[in-house]
């Protein structure tokens, strides 16, 4: 990619834009069916569960506007990365006040960064969006949102898997296909790469479909959120760490720490799909 292309790009760092939505109780609902949860907390007023905001203020480009894997073309908001694949890799939440279910909230986001690195795969790019969401004129989330891109193939093979230590809490869970289309549904996510294992297989190299990096730092929040107990949470940070595919149990450990707890979603074979710390 010439200088001139990454200049181009770095144009972008700086852009805003806002939406505007209500935190509805029938989205909560069909959420929390997703994930097998009851509904007895998530009434008006209740607060939203963590990482449930990612359920609102949604995008809703017109087919003649996504590119081919199913996302929105960039150019647009997001700067016009060539690479094709596309991963949420990662993000750091600020909680500074509960969103409560029948709010109307407002998020303000920006471009913050565009940086370019070499990996394993060949060249990255990643794309740093920070985003404040308020409610009733008030900050309510401050997040960092990281978002890589990297040339077609398959995945970088994962390095041996690390030692991890001895989990106070697990929980495991086995997102099914129909959790999958349900989560892409409720966060009008078109992103071929969690329903079309021919797309999957053929363009982006996985050998089946792709749970959802979003889905697995909810999993991963509310279990946090668990062991926090009363107090909740009020900073969350995660990473993926390799790619979890259909059919994979994943197994949620919480060990606490100095600073709160460590969280990650284990794999089978002792490797880890995210790390996450929270407070």
């Amino acid at each position: 990619m010439s200088s001139s292309d990454i200049e181009h790009q770095r144009q972008w760092i700086g852009k805003t834009r806002s939406d505007q939505d209500l935190l509805s109780v029938r989205h909560a609902w069909l959420m929390a069916a997703t994930l097998g949860l009851g509904t007895d907390n998530l009434r008006q007023g209740d607060p939203l569960p963590p990482l449930w905001h990612w359920l609102y203020f949604l995008e809703g480009a017109p087919p003649s506007e996504l590119g081919s894997d199913g996302h929105p073309a960039r150019g647009g908001f997001l700067p016009p990365v060539p690479q094709s694949n596309r991963m949420w890799a990662g993000g750091q939440l600020t909680f500074h006040a509960p969103l409560r279910l029948g709010q109307a909230v407002e998020r303000v986001s920006r471009i913050s960064n565009v940086e370019h690195k070499s990996g394993k795969s060949g060249p990255l790019i990643f794309v740093t969006v920070e985003h404040k969401v308020s409610a009733d004129g008030c900050l309510a989330i401050t997040e960092l949102q990281d978002i890589v891109y990297k040339q077609p193939g398959p995945p970088a093979r994962a390095g041996a898997p690390q030692a991890q230590p001895a989990p106070e809490r697990s929980r495991s869970v086995t997102p099914d296909s129909t959790c999958l289309f349900r989560y892409s549904a409720l966060t009008f996510n078109g992103h071929r790469i969690h329903y079309d294992a021919d797309y999957c297989r053929q363009v982006e190299g996985y050998d089946n479909l792709v749970i959802h990096g979003p889905l697995i730092a909810t999993l991963l929040a509310g279990f946090a959120a668990e062991g926090l107990g009363a107090a909740g949470l009020s900073r969350f940070s995660y990473r993926a760490l390799q790619p979890s595919l259909l059919g994979v149990t994943l197994t949620l450990n919480a060990l606490r720490t100095q600073d709160g707890l460590s969280v990650w979603a284990g794999l089978p074979g002792g490797g880890v799909a995210m790390q996450a710390q929270a407070a």
